[in-house]
């Protein structure tokens, strides 16, 4: 039947009155359905949300499917999970070249730089106008840099004093700073006294992180050494500024170099633990929870210093 209706639809005039008058309905049913196979693949929540995010004008304004530059600011827009890290190789060439920008952590984004090169941490200051006593973190590549560069976390001996590194280890790669005493390997331009003689200045210390975040490690463990950090900030205001697009428009225009954009992140900070004194004294909590043989600075009595010596984890 279908092959009678296509025979005497091809003999009629174009202008045949007949041809015009076929229905849709009609038509479908003398024309065979071709059925394509298309394979859905099931997206995560996490996947529909930065692309949202990625429609946005000003996210457009800086992103391309690889990598745009925008006035001098390269902007690099990455898998959060880290699928897509060959994007991050002219990143890492950059800082090996003493260039400044932005990176994601298992926290907040941070402004990061080459730790033996004096003229980026200069210019890192500069670009987020921070003085020259304020303290900076290192981004560590492994336990080995943590050695290196600082007098390292207490191994405990026969005399009954703890082992630390033992319990720092069940929270490292994460999101905790531990201030440390630096040691000689530091170089000298990461720790600045300020005004005053160096010498009668009270012991060296840094902060030490080892995030657990896919594209922090993919970027350090191709590094010559760990990276300066500090987190970015409003420059008038003492809020985190979450969204790799909007610390474009701020800190672009001050000279970064690049910004490695992994989507927003949450304003949860890193868990600050300050373990140059007789106690692991938590002086700012953050996302990291609180461990047993961690104490507050409302604690270090001798109660809690029993309770620390006892623990499990530091025997």
């Amino acid at each position: 039947m279908a092959e009678i209706a296509m025979k005497m639809a091809s003999q009629a005039s174009p202008n045949n009155h007949i041809t015009k008058s076929l229905s849709i309905s009609f038509r479908r049913f003398i024309t065979p359905f071709r059925r394509t196979d298309v394979s859905f693949r099931r997206r995560k929540p996490s996947e529909f949300g930065v692309k949202a995010v990625k429609k946005s004008p000003k996210r457009l304004k800086y992103s391309t499917p690889r990598f745009s530059k925008e006035d001098g600011l390269l902007y690099v827009e990455v898998d959060p999970l880290g699928a897509d890290s060959w994007k991050l190789e002219t990143v890492i060439e950059q800082l090996k070249e003493g260039a400044v920008g932005v990176i994601p952590t298992d926290t907040v984004y941070a402004i990061v730089c080459d730790m033996n090169s004096h003229s980026a941490l200069e210019r890192l200051r500069r670009i987020k106008n921070i003085e020259t006593t304020k303290p900076l973190s290192i981004l560590c590549r492994s336990f080995h840099d943590i050695d290196v560069y600082t007098m390292g976390f207490p191994r405990g001996d026969s005399l009954g004093h703890p082992n630390i590194f033992r319990a720092v280890k069940q929270c490292l790669p994460g999101p905790y700073t531990f201030i440390l005493t630096a040691s000689k390997n530091l170089p000298k331009q990461c720790i600045n006294y300020g005004p005053g003689n160096a010498k009668y200045a009270p012991k060296k210390s840094i902060g030490v992180r080892m995030p657990d975040d896919p594209i922090t490690k993919a970027i350090v463990e191709k590094m010559y050494s760990p990276l300066i950090s500090t987190s970015v900030k409003r420059q008038t205001e003492d809020e985190w500024i979450l969204d790799p697009v909007m610390i474009a428009d701020v800190y672009g225009k001050e000279g970064l170099d690049f910004i490695v954009d992994a989507g927003l992140r949450v304003a949860e900070p890193s868990t600050v633990v300050d373990m140059t004194g007789s106690l692991p004294k938590i002086i700012r909590l953050g996302k990291g929870p609180p461990q047993p043989w961690m104490v507050s600075e409302d604690d270090e009595d001798e109660e809690s210093r029993h309770d620390y010596l006892m623990h499990p984890n530091t025997r």
